[in-house]
């Protein structure tokens, strides 16, 4: 499913704000304190029905968050990509589909809205599949880095 996140964001908002509840802009809610529970937007995709169950729980609140693509995300990716221990020949293909992706440079990648209910933050989370593509890309890049290169040292550290 090929989304246009950019007109859904606006159609969100005003479709939150004709229901009488509050469009809050803040910043992306990922787990932690409190805990979170995540809409099924595969199987659900319609924030219509998210927004509809905030509304019938009492919520007039609800935090938008739009990610915006942009290029420094590709340019960190392609740095990674040059110290990573991919192997030269998939190296140049998925240097070659990272390039490719700047097309989406300027586009909304990712909407999320949440609310806060009890001890609880319910989060609606929209991802475009080329981004979603993208980050599968960043963990394979991500996968060749050794997290603790102390151990493999022998964990000892020698200030001589």
């Amino acid at each position: 499913m090929k989304l246009n996140l950019d007109t859904l964001r606006s159609e969100i908002q005003d479709y939150v704000e004709s229901r009488g509840m509050v469009v809050f802009h803040g910043s992306p809610r990922e787990g932690g304190d409190p805990p979170s529970v995540y809409w099924d937007t595969k199987g659900h995709p319609d924030y219509h029905a998210f927004l509809g169950a905030a509304e019938s729980a009492g919520v007039r609140l609800v935090t938008l968050w739009a990610n915006d693509f942009s290029d420094e995300l590709i340019d960190d990716a392609l740095d990674r990509l040059q110290t990573s221990g991919i192997p030269r020949e998939e190296s140049r293909a998925l240097r070659t589909h990272l390039t490719e992706m700047r097309a989406y440079s300027g586009f909304i990648c990712q909407i999320e809205l949440s609310f806060d209910l009890g001890p609880r933050v319910y989060i609606f989370d929209l991802r475009t599949e080329w981004f979603d593509d993208l980050n599968d890309l960043l963990d394979r890049i991500d996968a060749t880095f050794d997290d603790d290169d102390e151990e493999a040292l022998g964990g000892y550290f020698s200030k001589n």
